[in-house]
């Protein structure tokens, strides 16, 4: 049978716990790694701060590499997605918009696995984090929601003791092992990292739910807009199921401080009079408030991991610095998380250079060249008129255009926008 997940909400709690592993944060990055720690039979703690279902603050776009996840823990589940088109819009590709108003739309990949209809989908979060949560429910895994974590202490000997008050009451747990999932303002991160250690590359993003937006694409394309008074930040539109979409601006933090942006004020003025994006909002209407968010981007290579403890999604700081994704690596790091706690407990190896080795090793070589990229294209749109180049000549040249929707699903491929000698081919044609 397995574990109720609301176990703290009915008081039934122990208040001296051990467990082999407990997980801070039940968002995407902490489900990924119980559910993989469950399929592994190492039994496990989360401790969520809030009460499910609810909300998160995020673009609410899902790539491939969340299918991946999701498709390597249960084949069935992302057919299971894709049968409710009513919670989950099959999107099939993503739109750039220049600086000069250019487009240039990228196909996300033909390939299309059994009984799903798209590469990826948008879905709000509050109903895919409950899909997450759901999947949680396993005899290896107990969940106390409204739990908040009041102190993390090393244990003389190792390991890691929790402390955290849930339904009025304060509960203690020791393990060897401490996983944080719990966001930019992670209390694992600031509990056993320096500030020097915090990534340097940060910023805000504002998202609004709104009705009615016109134009959008047949396919179910993302897009984004570099429009020139934003750069290097951009605002996007995402449709979702329901006649609904997903509006927001996301620019970096030194930015806005150094223009002395009113961010809020900056989207809604773009929205009410850009040229190319009013019209499509003159029917739409603004379903519930304007939130904010902090989006921790990976600009270079961190530690994510430290003795007895790693971090994962947003407390580690994998934010895609170009397109700001944030759930798919979360849930990716969250996997390989747990594929490293099972190496760890194995070897009964709780110690920072062994973690290291099997955590932020691999995670960097699975997708350090990704974000290095990704880096690389975000300092770039300081330079609107190459933006601009770049769309102009994928406009004139389908092969150009051919490849440069190969560079967003191969790495290789993608690692050319790094180099000079890319734009020099494309000015001379060859």
């Amino acid at each position: 049978m397995h574990r109720h997940p609301y176990i703290c909400l009915l008081g039934i709690m122990n208040q001296n716990l051990q467990t082999q592993v407990v997980i801070v944060g039940a968002g995407p990055a902490g489900a990924a790694t119980s559910i993989y720690l469950s399929q592994a039979g190492i039994h496990h703690i989360i401790l969520e701060k809030d009460r499910f279902p609810r909300d998160k603050v995020c673009g609410d776009a899902c790539s491939g590499k969340t299918a991946f996840v999701l498709r390597k823990a249960n084949p069935s589940w992302m057919q299971e997605i894709f049968q409710h088109e009513e919670q989950y819009l099959p999107s099939r590709g993503i739109i750039f918009v220049a600086p000069n108003g250019k487009q240039l739309s990228i196909p996300f990949g033909s390939a299309i696995h059994a009984g799903e209809t798209a590469p990826g989908f948008t879905s709000p979060r509050m109903v895919f984090d409950q899909f997450l949560f759901d999947k949680i429910a396993s005899p290896y895994a107990t969940v106390y929601q409204n739990a908040q974590v009041e102190s993390l202490q090393r244990v003389e000997g190792g390991g890691i003791n929790v402390q955290f008050t849930c339904a009025g009451q304060t509960h203690s747990v020791n393990s060897p092992l401490l996983v944080g999932a719990d966001g930019d303002k992670s209390v694992v991160r600031k509990t056993f990292l320096t500030d020097k250690n915090l990534p340097k590359a940060y910023a805000v993003g504002l998202r609004a739910y709104y009705k009615g937006v016109s134009g959008m694409n047949q396919e179910n394309y993302v897009e984004l807009h570099f429009l020139r008074d934003i750069l290097p930040g951009y605002l996007w539109i995402f449709p979702l199921p329901n006649g609904m979409a997903n509006v927001g601006i996301g620019i970096l933090s030194e930015v806005i401080r150094d223009k002395k942006i009113n961010l809020r004020e900056r989207m809604l003025s773009i929205i009410q009079t850009h040229p190319a994006i009013k019209d499509r909002f003159a029917g739409a209407l603004l379903e519930g408030k304007i939130q904010g968010w902090g989006l921790p981007m990976c600009m270079e290579k961190l530690p994510v991991s430290g003795d007895h403890f790693l971090l994962t999604g947003d407390a580690a700081s994998l934010v895609d610095p170009f397109s700001g994704e944030g759930i798919g690596n979360a849930l990716y790091s969250g996997m390989l998380a747990a594929f490293a706690i099972r190496e760890s407990i194995t070897a009964n190896r709780f110690d920072r250079s062994f973690l290291q080795s099997q955590y932020d090793a691999v995670l960097y070589k699975r997708i350090g060249d990704e974000l290095k990229i990704s880096a690389t294209l975000q300092r770039l749109c300081n330079y609107p008129w190459l933006f601009n180049f770049v769309v102009n000549k994928a406009h004139k040249s389908p092969s150009l255009n051919k490849t440069i929707s190969c560079m967003f699903t191969d790495m290789d491929l993608r690692a050319q926008f790094s180099k000079p000698s890319f734009y020099l081919k494309m000015l001379f044609n060859r």
